[in-house]
């Protein structure tokens, strides 16, 4: 298994591509989580996104407003092997 980068990496992948998909920038991104009772500012989602690193609640909650895809660990995989092939 990777190393935590790694992971990071997958985390930021799955949810710009998330958001990429719908078309949902970060502000429209804090504007959904607002309508569950979730406060983030863009900049902050922002931030978060791009390291990578957010807790799992906050991860949950932002596939959830984006009406994500199934996660797997098929596509899990891919994103790795996206990331060796960058």
């Amino acid at each position: 298994m990777k190393g935590q980068n790694q992971w990071r990496m997958v985390v930021q992948r799955i949810i710009r591509s998330e958001m990429s998909l719908r078309g949902v920038k970060y502000q429209g991104l804090s504007d959904k989580l607002a309508e569950i009772g979730v406060s983030q500012t863009a900049d902050n989602l922002r931030n978060k996104v791009n390291k990578g690193i957010l807790g799992a609640d906050l991860l949950l909650q932002i596939l959830f407003v984006l009406k994500s895809r199934p996660l797997s660990a098929e596509m899990m995989a891919e994103v790795m092997a996206a990331g060796d092939s960058d």
